[in-house]
């Protein structure tokens, strides 16, 4: 299974509280934040449901 890096770019000021919550889930509280997670169906929605948040890298 491939693993993606996740970054978070934007601020969650003034975001919906379940997208907040995502990215907690994500493990994301500070901008600039990096983390990996395994490319599952279930981060990998968790991540478009943010998609405007953060950056996604793929990691070889």
């Amino acid at each position: 299974m491939s693993k993606i890096k996740v970054k978070q770019v934007r601020s969650q000021i003034n975001c919906p509280l379940n997208q907040k919550r995502t990215l907690e889930a994500l493990g994301l509280r500070k901008m600039g934040q990096v983390v990996e997670h395994e490319s599952t169906s279930a981060i990998l929605g968790m991540v478009n449901k943010v998609q405007h948040l953060v950056s996604v890298e793929e990691i070889k």
